[in-house]
């Protein structure tokens, strides 16, 4: 089904790269994603390098099988060492996108999160999105420090344990 969704585009920072999602980040990416620890809050385990290319291939596409949904995803690259850091994400619908990050173990606490977050979120704006919602486990502070960082609040809704965050009012 055909889509009028934003199509991912590559987005520069001060620091980092936003590629748009390929198949063949797989490889890279089963190694940057491969600590258990980044479940801690979300659950399962690490993906092998054939699930993420199955799930990127299923990715890729940009929308839901009905067209109701954009998909849209990055892998975010440090510019100065051209390493994958980890990968941000939107489904739009609407003029809403639910919007999420994660960043490899080993490249955590440079504020990578936020930089990737903040540079997906001003491409939204830019393409018609109004709100943000995000899904955070309440003791993921980190994540919530991204939250804040976009202009997001938390509210009183919890989904499978995780609270909601919105730019909305």
């Amino acid at each position: 089904m055909e889509s009028d969704h934003p199509v991912a585009e590559t987005i520069e920072t001060a620091r980092l790269t936003l590629e748009p999602l390929r198949v063949d980040h797989a490889g890279e990416m089963a190694g940057t994603l491969a600590d258990p620890q980044l479940h801690e809050f979300i659950g399962g385990e690490p993906a092998t390098e054939a699930q993420l290319r199955d799930r990127y291939a299923y990715q890729v596409v940009g929308h839901s099988p009905d067209g109701t949904e954009g998909w849209l995803n990055w892998i975010a690259r440090d510019r100065a060492t051209g390493q994958a850091v980890g990968t941000v994400q939107a489904t739009t619908g609407g003029r809403t996108a639910e919007v999420a990050w994660v960043v490899g173990t080993a490249h955590q606490r440079k504020g990578y999160a936020t930089e990737a977050a903040s540079a997906m979120a001003a491409w939204l704006r830019r393409h018609g999105t109004g709100t943000l919602i995000a899904h955070v486990h309440p003791a993921h502070h980190a994540s919530a420090r991204v939250c804040a960082a976009l202009g997001m609040t938390p509210t009183e809704i919890v989904v499978d344990g995780e609270t909601r965050w919105t730019t909305a009012p």
